[in-house]
């Protein structure tokens, strides 16, 4: 039996046919530009892509794609005993993954004003899986989920209480199966005990965030109501003034909307370098002298090293700090310079073992006697499924 893990945005769905025990993948693939001519699919079998046109290009047609592939593979509906979802807000209602029912999918359309651009998305990609997949168990996998532990006095915002009560104005974090599945690998890694265990995770993508670990629990997080709270990110500025949307009505005469599109997507190190917002480039414009470049980096540098030593006030020590994501994996530059501003927490950086994690190498990248600093790989369709049948075995 296998579980299918589906990652459904606005024009995309991402997916992975895996064995939750062993994390063996049989396939997987992305569907891409969706509501539009350009429609495709790429599918990987092993080392073997696949372009597929969608010529209906929306998520029925990639779910008719997604369905002929498995039955070329030999596998059958009935062989897919579960579909674990990812589900960007959950909102309070959630604390752990649940088995998709009318009540849980009146509750994601609940979220849709704190996630407009995703719960949409992830709401037509479980209609259409459902219908693809009847006779599997759905389960919602939220981002905000794991975040949920957090006390109020980390997730409460200093702001009248209706707000709060009627408005579910509070921070939420996101990237929570990313900083939960890391977690459990650094404790792997380490020869420790999950919940002896405080950790700072920090996921490094187009989107960013840290978190404060303690137990195997979210004390913190950098990430808020939104995704917009928090570290410099690809196109999103993360922390700005609150009285920025006021000052640029006034002052640019744009509108509330307008502010909100240019720092969602016209910021960060995009906005910064004015060149993009893909860090590699960013390096390699840097070190030919490009002014816009260096001073992106610096900035997502040092905001990341200040969100970083603002993540041990929960704990009462740091066992470790872990890099992950896109940038965290695979930017040993990064890497350097955020753990020399970090001297004041005990870091020291072993150079060849941080060269060396790249490509999805893992393992440790300071110096002995240092204040340990790990890089590990995310996982987060392995994480996905492992919950889903965590809650198919409940069920």
């Amino acid at each position: 039996m296998w579980t299918l893990v589906l990652n459904c945005g606005s024009s995309s769905v991402k997916f992975a046919l895996l064995d939750p025990e062993t994390g063996n993948v049989r396939l997987s693939g992305l569907a891409e530009r969706l509501g539009s001519p350009e429609a495709r699919m790429v599918l990987v079998r092993g080392a073997e892509k696949l372009e597929v046109p969608l010529p209906t290009g929306d998520y029925a047609g990639a779910f008719e794609v997604l369905l002929s592939e498995l039955a070329a593979q030999g596998i059958t509906g009935a062989e897919i005993a579960a579909v674990g979802h990812r589900v960007v807000h959950g909102g309070s209602h959630f604390s752990a993954p649940a088995l998709i029912t009318a009540a849980v999918l009146d509750a994601i359309r609940a979220c849709v004003p704190l996630a407009p651009l995703h719960n949409p998305a992830n709401l037509a990609g479980i209609a259409a899986a459902q219908a693809a997949f009847p006779d599997a168990a759905h389960v919602a996998v939220f981002d905000t989920a794991f975040h949920q532990s957090m006390p109020p006095r980390a997730y409460r915002y200093a702001v009248p209480d209706e707000w709060y009560s009627q408005h579910g104005v509070r921070r939420y974090g996101f990237h929570g199966t990313s900083h939960a599945y890391v977690a459990g690998e650094a404790a792997r890694m380490l020869g420790s005990d999950p919940d002896a265990l405080q950790l700072i995770t920090a996921h490094l993508g187009n989107g960013c965030s840290v978190a404060s670990v303690r137990s195997g629990q979210s004390m913190d997080t950098s990430m808020g109501l939104t995704p917009l709270e928090g570290l410099v990110m690809g196109t999103r500025s993360g922390d700005v003034d609150p009285n920025l949307h006021a000052y640029l009505a006034r002052e640019a005469g744009l509108s509330l909307d307008e502010v909100t599109a240019a720092l969602n997507g016209k910021s960060g190190l995009l906005g910064l370098s004015g060149l993009g917002s893909d860090m590699r480039q960013l390096e390699a414009a840097a070190a030919d002298g490009h002014a816009g470049a260096r001073l992106a980096v610096e900035v997502f540098v040092y905001r990341l090293a200040k969100s970083i030593a603002a993540m041990t006030v929960p704990l009462t020590r740091l066992d470790a700090l872990v890099f992950t994501g896109g940038i965290g994996e695979n930017s040993a530059s990064v890497r350097e310079k955020t753990l020399g501003l970090l001297g004041v927490l005990g870091f020291r950086l072993d150079s060849e073992a941080n060269a060396a994690a790249v490509r999805g190498a893992a393992g440790r990248i300071s110096a002995p006697g240092s204040t340990p600093a790990l890089v590990v790989p995310t996982n987060e369709e392995l994480m996905i499924a492992r919950e889903a049948a965590r809650v198919l075995e409940t069920a």
